[in-house]
C-alpha cells in the first residue's frame, strides 16, 4: 500500500501558511495562545526520487538545517510515519519571518507548517481533522499553548486529557490590538523553563486561577480589563534574572497602566492594547526608555490559522 501511495503523490505541491503565536499571556501559563498576524510560508514539493531538500528564506536562512533534520521536514515525516506511509522525495521552500528564539512560536509554527504539509499531501488518501492535526503537532512540540493558536487562529484554550490534546477557539474583541517589542537577543525556552519551581505558594496558585479566568473575559468582552487580568505569579518573576531588561521594561508598561506580559517564553514582550491608540503611546514609551534596540510590531489578532493550499499536479522535478 505504502509504494502504491507514493506513487499518487508525484508531482504534488502544497502551500503552507502559519501564524506566529504568543503563549501565556501572563497568568494562562502553558495553557492560554494567541495567533498574531505574522507568518511563515511553506511550499512543498514530491520529487521522482528519494530524499529531501529544504530552501530557507529569511529568519533562519544560512543557520537551520537544509536536509530531512529540518523542523518542518522532520514534522512531515512524523505525520507519514504516524499512518505508516513512506515518505517520497521532498523538496521544500520555506519563507520565514517569524523570529526565532523571541517567544513567538517559531518552533510550533515550523511544526504547523510541517503538519499541514502532510496534511495537503495526504489529501485523498489519508483525511486528518482538526483533533489529529493537534495530537500530532503536540507529540512534536511536548504542548498544545502554542500549536493550537497555530492551527487554529484567534485565541485558544488548550487542555490534556486521556485521549490527547484538546483545545477550544474563541474569538477576540475587536479592540484588543496586540504590540510585540521583538529584542535583537535570543531566550532559550528550555533554560527558561528549568527557572521554574516545582511547587508554588497555594495563595499564587489560586491567583493565577482568577487571573486567567478574567483574562477570557477581558479578551472576549471587556478589553478594559486586560491589565488587572494580565497580572501572574506562576512564572513570569521566576524568569526575571535570565531576561533583565525584559523585565525591566514590563514593569515600566505596566506601571504606565499598559497590559504587557512577557511572550511565551520571551524575550519579547507582548502588549494587550485596549485600542489602537493606546499600543502607539506604549510604542512610543519604549522608544524613550529603553536601553537596547527593541522592534515594534503593531499586529492583529489572526482569526484564520494556518491555511494549506493543494496545487494541481504536476510532473514532478527531479531537483
Amino acid at each position: 500500500m505504502s509504494a502504491r501511495v507514493v506513487d499518487e503523490l508525484a508531482g504534488r505541491t502544497v502551500s503552507v501558511r502559519v501564524p506566529a503565536t504568543s503563549a501565556n499571556l501572563g497568568p494562562g501559563f502553558d495553557t492560554l495562545g494567541l495567533a498574531l498576524s505574522l507568518y511563515d510560508e511553506l511550499t512543498v514539493t514530491v520529487l521522482d526520487r528519494p530524499g529531501v531538500t529544504v530552501e530557507v528564506h529569511g529568519v533562519g536562512e544560512g543557520e537551520v538545517p537544509t536536509d530531512e533534520s529540518n523542523l518542518v521536514a522532520h514534522s512531515i515525516a512524523h505525520v507519514f510515519e504516524h499512518y505508516g506511509i513512506a515518505l517520497p522525495g521532498l523538496h521544500l521552500v520555506a519563507h520565514n519571518v517569524i523570529p526565532h528564539g523571541r517567544g513567538l512560536g517559531s518552533s510550533g509554527a515550523a511544526i504547523v507548517s510541517g503538519v499541514m504539509a502532510a496534511k495537503g499531501l495526504l489529501e485523498g488518501v489519508v483525511e486528518l481533522d482538526s483533533e489529529q492535526l493537534l495530537a500530532r503537532a503536540t507529540a512534536l512540540e511536548g504542548h498544545p499553548d502554542n500549536v493550537a493558536p497555530a492551527l487554529f487562529g484567534g485565541l485558544t484554550i488548550a487542555w490534556v486529557t486521556p485521549s490527547g490534546p484538546q483545545h477550544k477557539k474563541l474569538m477576540v474583541h475587536r479592540g484588543v490590538s496586540p504590540l510585540v517589542f521583538v529584542p535583537e537577543h535570543t531566550m532559550s525556552t528550555a533554560l527558561a523553563r528549568s527557572l521554574q519551581p516545582e511547587s508554588v505558594p497555594h495563595a499564587d496558585a489560586i491567583f493565577n486561577v482568577s487571573r486567567s479566568a478574567l483574562l477570557v473575559a477581558a479578551l472576549v468582552q471587556s478589553p478594559e480589563l486586560l491589565l488587572a487580568a494580565t497580572e501572574d505569579r506562576l512564572h513570569q518573576n521566576y524568569r526575571a534574572s535570565a531576561m533583565p531588561e525584559t523585565f525591566r521594561l514590563v514593569t515600566l508598561l505596566r506601571e504606565e497602566g499598559y497590559a504587557a506580559v512577557v511572550s511565551g517564553a520571551g524575550p519579547s514582550i507582548l502588549v494587550l492594547g485596549s485600542d489602537p491608540v493606546q499600543r502607539l503611546s506604549a510604542a512610543r514609551l519604549i522608544e524613550q526608555r529603553s536601553d537596547t534596540p527593541w522592534q515594534a510590531l503593531m499586529l492583529a489578532v489572526d482569526f484564520k490559522g494556518a491555511t494549506v493550499l493543494t496545487h494541481p499536479v504536476q510532473t514532478p522535478p527531479s531537483l
